[in-house]
């Protein structure tokens, strides 16, 4: 928990003033996100436990672990010096997420649009994450 709490304070540190009022005001991708999506039975963002990791299925495990690799690199990618090196680091990152996220649906799913979806979101943020590594070998040292 404490470590948690660490978090959220660098966080609010590095985003800057008026951060935390507008984290405490609501923010629109949160009031977008879906009821069906919210599951009372999530993790905390800490509890990587083995204890908990056993009680997952497959695709949750499997999930879980790109989970942590997109959060790992978006933190160390969000830290550089330059806010635009910094975005562009993290979106790669966030982007390598959504890559592991439906390899997990083409592994484990089985409704044809969401593979379909699955399909699409690889092709378009395998392209996207070429063109930020191509924007970076120009742009930085």
């Amino acid at each position: 928990m404490r470590n948690l709490i660490l978090i959220v304070m660098l966080g609010v540190t590095l985003a800057g003033p008026g951060s935390l009022a507008r984290a405490e005001s609501g923010d629109d991708a949160a009031r977008l996100y879906p009821e069906t999506c919210r599951s009372a039975g999530a993790p905390s963002p800490s509890d990587h436990s083995a204890a908990h990791m056993a009680d997952l299925q497959d695709h949750q495990k499997d999930a879980m672990q790109g989970m942590m690799r997109m959060d790992r690199d978006m933190m160390q990618g969000m830290m550089q010096a330059d806010a635009d090196v910094a975005f562009v680091c993290g979106m790669i990152a966030h982007h390598q997420g959504a890559i592991a996220m439906s390899e997990t649906e083409l592994a484990y799913g089985d409704d044809a649009w969401a593979r379909e979806l699955a399909r699409k979101v690889i092709d378009a943020q395998t392209q996207e994450i070429l063109e930020m590594k191509e924007w970076l070998e120009k742009n930085v040292n």
